[in-house]
């Protein structure tokens, strides 16, 4: 075939063997022909419709700021909580871990509601209902009050952690999915290095009003929500789910850059989401595929569920609830020292999802995936060396505690390089669209008991086999995670959620979808 064959080439009308006709070439696929429709204002648009979704991602993201704000907040808060209310161990691990368990009744809620109300309006019902315990936290009078106001936090905080993924993942371009759908984790992060400075800053005021005040700032997050809902659209995937298709069009046309790219993600949607079925006949299929699941449904929910306990049986909310115990254990006495050392792991953890998310799309998610683990394992492992020899003045103080405070950072950063992200990425991209909310779901159930119970049962398991040992244990649980990832999760870089699911599909052959500049050529030249 020679290369000026323009009917093989140029046109989509030949006899199908022309690179036209290739998946991922024009089509539903990711590239278009070289002689596609181009206007003058294509460029432009593309950037136009980038930047949108990137406003979009952030304001989705911003419940994850309350999330990240309260695991940070409170590691400081419960050392003058503990001061002003006198509580004891017991009921510092409960306040502590409640939240996590709790969260888990507004993510199964969450799944309900943005099947029923949409995406877009469970992100606002997850601001009011934390802004309500946020409030109640901040005047609680007693360890009664306090709990009530963690309740109605934790269901917010469900509500919140849940939809972001999901919400982003749906209006994310293929090609840029995975760096949009880590905002929410870079905000966790940020909120909580906001947590950790907001301890360092009101440290010096009173036991009785310090906490308070930490508390109490976390509301504002969830302020700016409400003028986002005013920003950010509906999910053109759920507005399809309720027919609204002409809403859905309207979506697209700003998120995509031209017509016809809208055109054909809008048919590949429409298939993908069934909607010629009746809208309670799919809510009832839901649950019942759930309950007996294909082998396909089964594996997706192995890899997200199991993604989502296994980045928290890993014992990372443990390390960020309880760095101060950590530090103090590895013999930093002072509480200013303790919270400036926690400060410095929260700049770690921030700063190492930057690196996350320039590389979740280029690299892609399981070599992270890979990076991440076998880091947090070393990393647990040389913490927990650090503090047993420690405790048996086999080394010199100072080394102990400069290792110590090494190693916690070097774990939170592994963390945000990899599993920390790409957890929520994952979930967020490996469910049929039918599925795909509830899903999402029961994954974060998963996660949030997992965070519950390792947070509500540190301390006594420190207590039990000393801190040193607990650290063992979770460099051990590391390394399973290091063997999980091997063996069950793909890698879903550079491909639609739409052919993910058939990526996963263990009844049918994959064949991969995109098909770049140069095999095409090569291609050519070789007819």
């Amino acid at each position: 075939m020679a290369l000026g064959d323009d009917k093989a080439i140029g046109d989509g009308t030949g006899d199908g063997k022309g690179v036209s006709m290739l998946p991922g070439l024009g089509g539903n696929g990711r590239y278009g022909r070289i002689d596609a429709d181009l206007s003058d204002d294509g460029p432009r648009r593309g950037i136009e419709s980038n930047r949108y979704i990137f406003a979009c991602a952030i304001f989705a993201s911003l419940n994850s700021v309350l999330l990240g704000y309260d695991v940070g907040v409170m590691s400081g808060c419960i050392i003058f909580i503990q001061k002003d209310l006198h509580i004891t161990e017991v009921q510092q691990e409960v306040l502590v871990g409640c939240l996590s368990i709790l969260s888990l009744v507004g993510s199964l809620a969450a799944g309900r509601t943005s099947d029923a109300i949409g995406r877009k309006w469970t992100i606002g019902l997850a601001a009011i209902i934390f802004q309500t315990g946020a409030a109640i936290m901040a005047f609680a009078p007693s360890f009664q009050v306090l709990i009530l106001g963690r309740l109605l936090a934790g269901v917010g905080i469900g509500f919140g952690v849940m939809i972001a993924p999901v919400y982003i993942a749906e209006i994310s371009p293929t090609v840029s999915r995975g760096s949009f759908t880590s905002f929410p984790e870079i905000f966790i992060n940020l909120g909580i290095l906001l947590g950790y400075i907001s301890n360092y800053v009101f440290s010096g005021l009173s036991e009785h009003i310090s906490w308070r005040i930490m508390l109490g700032i976390g509301i504002l997050p969830s302020v700016f929500i409400g003028f986002a809902l005013f920003v950010i659209p509906e999910s053109p995937r759920w507005l399809v789910m309720q027919n609204r298709l002409e809403e859905a069009r309207s979506v697209l046309m700003r998120i995509n850059e031209n017509e016809k790219e809208v055109e054909n993600r809008l048919r590949e949607i429409e298939e993908a989401a069934g909607v010629v079925e009746g809208e309670k006949y799919v809510e009832k299929a839901v649950w019942r595929e759930f309950l007996r699941p294909s082998p396909t449904l089964r594996r997706m929910l192995i890899i997200g569920i199991g993604i989502q306990c296994f980045q928290q049986i890993s014992g990372i909310d443990a390390t960020v609830y309880y760095s101060p115990t950590i530090f103090r254990d590895a013999g930093i006495k002072s509480d200013s020292k303790l919270l400036a050392a926690t400060v410095a792991v929260g700049i770690a953890k921030t700063t190492f999802i930057l690196v996350a998310i320039l590389l979740i799309d280029r690299v892609g998610r399981k070599p992270l995936l890979y990076v991440s683990t076998i880091g947090m394992t070393v990393c647990l492992f040389c913490l927990g060396l650090a503090l047993s020899l420690l405790g048996n003045n086999l080394v010199y103080p100072r080394v102990g505690i400069l290792v110590a405070i090494l190693s916690v950072c070097g774990n939170v950063a592994f963390f945000s390089v990899g599993i920390g992200p790409i957890c929520w990425v994952l979930s967020s991209e490996i469910f049929p669209q039918r599925l795909r909310a509830q899903a999402v779901a029961l994954g974060t159930v998963g996660n949030r008991v997992s965070s519950g119970l390792i947070a509500m049962s540190f301390l006594s398991m420190c207590r039990a086999i000393t801190v040193a040992g607990t650290f063992f244990i979770f460099s051990a649980i590391s390394a399973v995670s290091v063997i999980f990832i091997n063996m069950y999760v793909p890698e879903t870089k550079g491909k639609s959620l739409e052919q993910i699911e058939m990526l996963i599909d263990t009844r049918r052959e994959w064949q991969p979808i995109e098909v770049e500049l140069g095999d095409a050529e090569h291609l050519v030249q070789k007819d």
